[in-house]
């Protein structure tokens, strides 16, 4: 693949990617002390990993914009440990709430639909640049209502329904919104081979 090509031995070590590294490691850490949580003082501790996660997140973007550092490499691992940190934590809670296995379907959906455009897309030469504003916000609210359901596991059933309809609303509506832009850079490559 042309985007392989393109990496380069000094990008592995680049601070926004050791960031990424971190991020990989920690999502063990945190489904090991979430399993094993029984006291509210454990679960606030593998909230705490998931917050370190989404602050080295934050972290590596910003350093990677702001200081130049942006690499083919860091563009490929950066969505994986994003991807792979919220799968982590959707099927540990899978186990305890009851109907978190609708949001696990929603978002395997999401995945496999974005995986399958974004490889059909790489064909023609095209990508996505980035995430789009909707698919950042989504992702933010995501992290909000894991957080407080992993944090805090004795809430009321009704509280947590809300969340995950708060949750699964935000992620259903960047589905589509994404949807519709890989339709959109569809029909453009569609114009540009007529």
């Amino acid at each position: 693949m042309k985007i392989l090509a393109k990496f380069n031995k000094k990008d592995l070590w680049s601070i926004p990617n050791i960031l990424c590294y971190i991020r990989f490691l920690l999502i063990p850490a945190f489904v090991i002390l979430y399993i094993k949580a029984d006291e509210p003082g454990e679960y606030l501790q593998a909230a705490a990993v998931v917050l370190i996660s989404g602050l080295t997140d934050f972290l590596d973007g910003f350093i990677a914009r702001t200081f130049h550092m942006v690499t083919e490499f860091g563009k490929l691992i950066d969505p994986l440990a994003d991807k792979l940190t919220q799968a982590s934590l959707i099927f540990v809670l899978v186990v305890k709430i009851k109907w978190m296995f609708l949001l696990l379907i929603l978002f395997i959906a999401m995945q496999l639909f974005m995986l399958g455009a974004g490889i059909a897309m790489l064909r023609k030469g095209k990508r996505l640049n980035g995430a789009k504003w909707f698919g950042k916000v989504s992702t933010t609210v995501f992290y909000a209502v894991m957080l407080v359901l992993v944090a805090v596991p004795n809430l009321e059933i009704s509280v947590i329904n809300i969340l995950m309809l708060v949750c699964g609303g935000f992620l259903l509506l960047s589905f589509l919104l994404y949807i519709r832009e890989y339709l959109r850079m569809y029909h453009e490559t569609k114009l540009a081979e007529q």
